[in-house]
């Protein structure tokens, strides 16, 4: 779940609330990723959003130097792992203007650029592209577009990793009403058949890794970090958010933990990986 990080104006009735950082830093962790960990060998939510990070890195099958493109970056939580780690050229593209300055901070000194723009403006070529947690925001109308500018920009043998939240049968809604109204206005959730769909004659399918459980774990986490820094930022959003926080992190929970909504981490190549891709797991 990737909110565009920037401040925003949450209405609940009559009531607006800036959504400021002190809001996702009372529930986040250090690493600042909104989007699902990966509680395999993980016992806390920072462990797990760092093997997340991993396994988005072993995935791409990362080497020094390359060139790599993360669209929707957030706060910059991921280029900064992957510049670190693993010494790749990041390029971090983001609507958020503060989100983006939080993320340049974070990542000074580091061989990585943020820039704010749309990604449909990029035109140039890259040996990896990742996305987490944007594709939610993409819309159905626009998910071909969304394919194509990851394919014109990715070299030929090059690797596209998408982590989504997707919906488990095209016979339910593609976002449900409280969420849709309060916390990811326009957000909108694909169906499988959505990314085969639009990347016919684009991708080749290397993998589809389904871990939807471990959101529910990651939203649990996040629910006891909010209500254990609460006290620091009640003064501002008061009694009334508070408990509307709770519901959305408790009732996403939920749903996640029925499998009604899953996380894919989905792995494409234009002409396929040379000798077979391994997935890692």
């Amino acid at each position: 779940m990737n909110r565009q990080s920037k401040t925003e104006v949450w209405e609940v009735g009559e009531k607006h609330y800036d959504l400021g950082n002190d809001l996702f830093e009372s529930f986040l962790d250090p690493t600042f990723n909104y989007t699902c960990g990966y509680w395999k060998n993980a016992d806390y939510l920072n462990d797990a959003q760092i093997h997340k990070m991993e396994l988005i890195a072993k995935k791409l099958m990362l080497k020094p130097g390359m060139r790599v493109l993360d669209i929707g970056c957030g706060w910059g939580g991921l280029c900064k792992y992957l510049a670190e780690k693993y010494h790749v050229n990041m390029v971090g593209c983001t609507i958020g203007k503060d989100g983006a300055k939080v993320a340049i901070e974070r990542c000074k000194g580091l061989d990585v650029e943020i820039r704010v723009c749309d990604y449909r403006d990029i035109n140039e070529k890259f040996d990896r592209i990742v996305s987490v947690g944007m594709f939610e925001h993409v819309g159905p109308r626009n998910y071909r577009t969304f394919f194509e500018v990851a394919h014109r920009c990715l070299v030929d043998d090059g690797i596209f990793l998408l982590h989504t939240i997707g919906m488990k049968s095209t016979k339910m809604p593609r976002a449900d009403g409280f969420t849709h109204k309060y916390i990811f206005p326009n957000g909108t959730l694909p169906y499988t058949e959505d990314i085969c769909k639009e990347t016919d004659g684009l991708f080749i399918l290397e993998d589809w890794h389904n871990f939807g459980y471990h959101y529910s774990k990651t939203l649990m986490a996040w629910h006891e970090n909010f209500n254990r820094n609460w006290p620091k930022i009640s003064h501002k959003y008061g009694e009334r958010f508070y408990r509307m926080w709770n519901y959305y992190l408790c009732s996403c929970s939920a749903v996640f933990r029925t499998r009604t909504f899953q996380l894919w981490q989905i792995v494409l190549s234009k002409n396929g990986v040379s000798e077979g891709y391994d997935a890692p797991r």
